[in-house]
């Protein structure tokens, strides 16, 4: 540690900081531009010059090391008159129209100008004009003039997404920030450049000139597409939200979201919300009230079980779900006496159930210092975003990261923005072969006997003494994986890769919520129907709960000749889905106007709240499941609140995360000597903005080329 002095107090900060770091240290404010605590130091915008004892001129606290003894003045007449100037540069050809810029109210540029900036400017000369660019229809680039030359988004791209999709061209005055050729800023990271654009430069164009910052409310929530449980702020007038940018929480999403969790809003005021229930009657839709509607589930649900029994009633619910919406789910199934309702309805081997509740096996922060890495079956920067920006940090920090992936997933490094230092390419029939090849190369390095008998190929052997060797290590298995008609083996085979060397075991988790359903156990009991069962015709009732089977299960189209088979099957959903096989529509609320509970892929339990109120006559998936089971006479269903649906999930316990007795990744007991199944059908895992009902819907994600491309795949199967 090396002590400094800054405006007179004493500070102590490691070797190597620089003064910016103190600063932060001693909660010294320093103006400043270019610097950002997660990005290189570029030291290119001058604007945090303070003044350093026995130095000439005045230093960038950013780039200047700090040495024992220093003496440092952010607020001397020296660093003021330095800081002052580099302002009057910076406006001279910066357009001086906050009211009309979007950026304004949360402009730094604005902000520092007030305490910096002149009464007048003494630049009589024309401005210089920078044309607009177009780079796709998330960021607004129709503002370019604004540009102060920071850089931190061209460094955004190249450190955190990956990719440089953005740079500097020209000299001087007549430098700009574009993407050369005229592409589009592909990125599913990309939204994050407009938080760190420090001027009105880059915007939100869904958002651009719908509201002003001080006209909105700042509410908490948590994301409810993947698995990273990213903290978010959700902002909201006049009872809708208006946008979504980033709550800061280093242990699970840093200052980062994905693009799905910034922009998937636009969902949320479509013109496909379902506002009130609705029953189909002679082949039409017609609307009713809620007491007709859920009298009528009851009354259907009494009369199947009466002629059918209780196992022909099913509830298929989806991950994205809330724990508190499947806690009741199950118990509503299950109060009727049967055991068919499951949250897997992408998976081909539903035996993998052995060991505890799937998850990532380390945490989330961890991946940030990995120093080696296999992923199998995972398109890990589409699938997880966030996860892939903590391991491209452990990339670039000298870990080596390796893959097992078919052509789609892996075409090349730059799909994954990441170097790989090695990878397997195959089909997901593959996929075991692969890994083991993998197990027989780590054996063949440890002396013993391998599980599996396989050549050991060159590739498989730089894995296998890679992974030996190294100190952070672990083994994440993708949604491509999670759903492989052999995910046990494949699972069974990568715990001894993991016990061999060292490494943890764990996977990357699909949803929100995977690990949530797991917790309270919406998966069939030992006499239930699973999800592919359960979507092959096997079913008179069916509950539907947030979820639309032909896009979210491997059934496909095949799922709505099998509901359509049944006697009823009730739809739970925000929007006008599954219309073509439902009886009865009931309308509930998003994420984003209902309370309840996420649990991410580390186990991290993470409550929200309702940010707005419900649209229409939408309610709480919870009150609509409690109210229905107090309409069928179910014990167990007095609760006033998602608190107490909580409490009973929880017991006892008030930790902010699941038991870790409850979880785990031990395989079932398989036989890892018998050959590989051949021709079976490759795993199906959802595209990125194909996750879920709310990213469908989100017409901005859709006009990407992520969002064109999964649609014109589609057409393609269609």
């Amino acid at each position: 540690m090396i002590e400094i002095e800054l405006d007179g107090k004493k500070v102590e900060v490691a070797e190597g900081s620089m003064v910016m770091h103190a600063a932060d240290k001693a909660g010294t404010y320093i103006p400043h531009f270019c610097y950002h605590k997660k990005l290189s130091i570029a030291a290119n915008c001058r604007m945090c010059l303070v003044d350093v004892e026995k130095a000439p001129k005045p230093m960038p606290a950013c780039a200047t090391p700090v040495t024992q003894g220093m003496i440092v003045r952010t607020q001397s007449d020296k660093a003021v008159k330095a800081q002052k100037s580099v302002m009057e540069f910076l406006l001279i050809n910066h357009p001086l129209d906050c009211p009309i810029c979007d950026q304004g109210g949360e402009c730094q540029l604005q902000d520092l100008a007030v305490g910096y900036g002149g009464g007048a400017s003494r630049y009589q000369e024309e401005k210089r004009v920078v044309f607009h660019k177009d780079v796709g229809p998330l960021i607004s680039m129709e503002e370019m003039s604004r540009c102060i030359h920071c850089t931190r988004c061209v460094r955004f791209g190249q450190e955190v997404a990956g990719i440089m999709e953005l740079g500097m061209v020209n000299r001087g005055e007549h430098s700009e920030i574009t993407t050369v050729v005229g592409d589009t800023v592909d990125s599913e990271l990309s939204g994050n450049m407009i938080d760190i654009c420090p001027v009105g430069a880059l915007t939100s164009k869904p958002f651009r000139y719908s509201a002003r910052t001080w006209e909105l409310s700042r509410r908490k929530s948590v994301s409810p597409h993947d698995s990273t449980g990213a903290n978010l702020i959700v902002q909201v007038k006049n009872n809708r939200v208006m946008r979504v940018l980033p709550l800061e929480n280093e242990d699970v999403n840093e200052c980062w979201i994905a693009d799905r969790d910034r922009f998937s809003y636009e969902a949320l005021g479509s013109e496909e919300r379902l506002t009130q229930p609705m029953l189909k009657q002679g082949g039409q839709w017609q609307a009713v009230d809620w007491q007709t509607a859920l009298e009528y589930v009851a009354n259907g649900l009494k009369q199947i079980k009466a002629d059918h029994g209780a196992a022909a009633i099913g509830a298929l619910v989806s991950p994205h779900s809330t724990v508190e919406e499947l806690a009741l789910a199950g118990a509503l199934v299950r109060g009727l006496g049967s055991e068919n309702i499951d949250h897997r309805l992408r998976h081909a081997d539903f035996g993998n159930v052995a060991g505890g509740i799937r998850w990532l096996g380390t945490s989330i922060a961890s991946l940030s210092n990995l120093q080696r890495v296999l992923v199998v079956g995972s398109n890990l920067r589409k699938d997880h975003p966030l996860f892939a920006q903590r391991i491209r940090q452990s990339v670039r920090k000298g870990g080596k990261l390796f893959a097992i992936a078919s052509a789609e997933q892996l075409a090349a490094d730059a799909s994954w923005a990441m170097p790989l230092a090695g990878f397997h390419q195959v089909d997901a029939a593959g996929w075991y072969g692969a890994l083991a090849q993998i197990a027989a190369a780590v054996a063949a390095e440890k002396g013993i006997a391998a599980p599996a008998q396989a050549d050991v190929t060159d590739a498989a052997r730089g894995v296998a003494q890679a992974l030996v060797g190294g100190e952070r290590k672990a083994i994440l298995l993708g949604n491509g994986a999670a759903h492989h008609a052999e995910a046990s083996r494949l699972l069974a085979l990568a715990q001894w890769i993991g016990t061999q060397t060292g490494a943890s075991v764990g996977y990357l988790t699909e949803a929100a919520n995977t690990v949530g359903a797991q917790w309270v156990n919406a998966q069939p009991g030992a006499n239930g129907l699973n999800a592919g069962q359960m979507l092959s015709g096997g079913l008179k009732a069916a509950l539907l709960l947030n979820t639309e089977p032909v896009s979210d299960s491997a059934a496909g189209a095949r799922a709505a000749d099998a509901l359509g088979q049944a006697q009823m099957v009730v739809t739970l959903s925000p929007f006008k889905a599954n219309l073509e096989f439902s009886d009865v529509l009931l309308p509930i609320a998003p994420f984003s106007e209902t309370p309840g509970t996420f649990v991410n892929a580390e186990g991290r339990i993470q409550s929200f709240h309702a940010v707005v109120r419900p649209l229409g006559e939408a309610r709480p998936a919870w009150k609509v499941l409690r109210v229905l089971g107090n309409l069928l006479g179910l014990s167990g269903f007095d609760f006033e609140s998602t608190q107490d649906v909580m409490a009973k999930v929880r017991g006892s316990s008030a930790a902010d995360f699941v038991a870790a007795e409850r979880l785990g990744n031990d395989a079932p007991v398989v036989d890892l000597a018998s050959a590989s199944a051949a021709g079976q059908a490759a795993p199906v895992a959802a595209a990125i903005y194909q996750l879920d009902s709310l990213v469908r819907r989100a017409p901005s994600l859709q006009l990407t080329t992520d969002g064109r491309r999964a649609a014109t795949a589609q057409e393609v199967s269609a």
